[in-house]
């Protein structure tokens, strides 16, 4: 009788610890050199376990960041609340908190700062920025997206640059700009409650003219009052309550 390959057994063990509840849903699963270290074997074998789970719908796979449980229902209401040492993607950690897998699509190009832009971010109208487009989804369903821009001049010959390729890859402004030794602190955030726009009502799989809660986010440099980035976020407003302020420990 032929011996089961390893990652069957490694997709056993996992799917054993996620059908116990030992894994939750939107918990991180562990990554490819973890399962190595402690099954052996080539990177095959736990990206084969993954690649069964996922198609199993046990799994979510989230490029760049790891794998996920699925979450086995989506909270009707989501919480958004600022994380400002968070390291990892706040929204991830927050979904995941909530019994959700935080996911996101994106797509990052060169561009030339708008006047608006540049106003924002105190830089000149056609200074090159970092142009990032997100769309970011709860157990694979899109409930939020955000517009990014970033500086050239402060990011562009770092490990950073890009910010969803690389080392840094996935997590969030505040702990990104730490790798440049810069804190920025508490975002400056202009919050509106409006209709969404029919582009806003597409992405988020809403009804025209669904309400939407627009968010202006700006992040500052501390030490210098300078701008690191800013950025559109559009969320669903029947899907999001926005928390400001953190109850004070006691």
């Amino acid at each position: 009788m032929s011996e089961t390959p390893l990652y069957l057994r490694v997709a056993d063990d996992l799917r054993a610890r996620i059908e116990s509840g030992e894994l939750q849903p939107g918990a991180r699963l562990p990554s490819v050199a973890e399962l190595i270290e402690q099954y052996g074997g080539s990177n095959s074998v736990p990206s084969s376990a993954y690649r069964l789970l996922v198609s199993e719908g046990l799994v979510v796979s989230r490029h760049g960041a790891g794998h996920y449980v699925r979450g086995t229902d989506t909270p009707d209401l989501l919480v958004r609340q600022h994380r400002r040492r968070s390291e990892d993607s706040p929204f991830a950690q927050g979904a995941a908190e909530q019994g959700a897998v935080g996911t996101w699509q994106h797509e990052s190009t060169t561009e030339k700062a708008s006047e608006a832009t540049a106003a924002r971010l105190g830089i000149t109208a056609g200074d090159p920025v970092m142009h990032t487009s997100y769309v970011y989804l709860a157990d694979e369903r899109p409930v939020m997206i955000a517009e990014s821009w970033e500086p050239l001049a402060l990011t562009g010959q770092s490990l950073i640059a890009l910010p969803e390729v690389g080392p840094y890859a996935g997590v969030g402004v505040a702990a990104r700009m730490r790798v440049l030794s810069i804190d920025v602190g508490d975002p400056v955030e202009r919050v509106q409650a409006r209709p969404a726009t029919r582009a806003e009502a597409q992405a988020l799989g809403i009804t025209p003219p669904g309400a939407v809660l627009a968010i202006e986010r700006t992040y500052y440099d501390q030490a210098t009052g300078r701008a690191v980035e800013t950025a559109d976020i559009v969320l669903r407003g029947d899907r999001w309550v926005a928390v400001y302020g953190q109850v004070p420990q006691v």
